[in-house]
This record gives C-alpha cells, structure tokens and sequence, in this order.
C-alpha cells in the first residue's frame, strides 16, 4: 500500500537543480542555492532542507526542524481556524394572522440574530384555505423586513415555495469608520 503523500518536500525529495533559500536561520545567507550545496548546508545544521514553495522558479526553501515547522504550522492553521465565523441562518416561523405582540417578539428575536451576524430566514405557513390568501402573507414579510431595514437587508422578495412562503434577510455589512 502507498504512502500518504507528505505536504511538503524535505531533503532528498526536493528534485530540482538550484533553489532559494529564505528563513530566520542566521547561519544561512538568503539566497539562490545549488540544490547539493542547500543539503549539504543543512545536514551540517542538524536540520531538514523543506520546500516551501514548489510552483515558483526557482523552489522556495527553508532550512528548519521539520517535526518542529510542521507543529508551528498546525498551530497557524488552529488559529486561523479560530477566527473564521461562519455565518449560520436562523430561521424564524410566522403566519398569516399574526398577532402585533407575537410579531413584535419575533422581530426582536430577528435583530438579535442579525447583531450577531446571521442571516434570518423568516417564513409564513399556510394552513388549509389559508393559501387562498398569499398576499396577506406577503404583506406580513414585507412588514418585517421595513422593520428589519436597519439591521439587515432581504436577499430576494418573498417567494411560495409548497405551503410556505419564504424570505431570506441578511446583516449590513458595519462599517468601522470614524464619525
């Protein structure tokens, strides 16, 4: 069975003829570097010659631990990882003869969702001969979306999709201006 196919290429498995050498090493002049010269540098180090960067011309290269640059690697990645915010979508459920408190409370739920980010789904059911009657429905998501129009901003118009009409309503982007 084959080998995993390493992320980077290390050593003997660098095939190219010069490479460039950069690095916080103070022992090794950045530079461009025959291929034998740049091993031979390294294994003196007690360290691995890894390719960083195989699609330039020449190869980037580092002499470094290897074990070691890869756990800092691995490290870089978990940060930024961390960072990252994945924006969810909230889903919020009204119906056709909502009452002004009970919409009230769903708005208020709405802005929440949208001060952190989310988008909010909200979507009107139809029961029964309820359908018959669209446009109240449509009327009760555009009234939720003038409510919204400061925090967010609707993706599309309300559209029927089955029993249910639904619109997508997505954050403004803030902007951290002076004022």
């Amino acid at each position: 069975m084959r080998e995993k196919q390493a992320a980077h290429r290390i050593n003997q498995y660098i095939k190219v003829d010069t490479v460039r050498l950069v690095g916080d090493n103070l022992e090794v002049e950045p530079g461009l570097y025959d291929i034998n010269f740049a091993r031979h540098l390294a294994s003196d180090l007690g360290l691995d010659l890894v390719e960083i960067s195989k699609n330039s011309n020449p190869s980037v290269c580092k002499i470094v631990d290897y074990q070691k640059f890869l756990y800092e690697q691995k490290r870089k990645d978990k940060e930024n990882k961390k960072k990252q915010k994945s924006t969810q979508i909230k889903e919020l459920r009204l119906r056709p003869s909502i009452d002004d408190h009970d919409f009230n409370f769903k708005i208020n739920h709405a802005k929440n969702f949208l001060t952190e980010n989310n988008k909010v789904m909200v979507s009107v059911f139809f029961k029964g001969r309820e359908i018959n009657y669209k446009e109240k429905g449509e009327l009760v998501l555009l009234k939720f979306a003038d409510e919204l129009k400061e925090l967010g901003t609707p993706e599309a118009l309300p559209k029927l999709e089955g029993k249910r009409m639904i619109m997508i309503i997505k954050p403004k982007i803030k902007t951290h201006g002076k004022n």
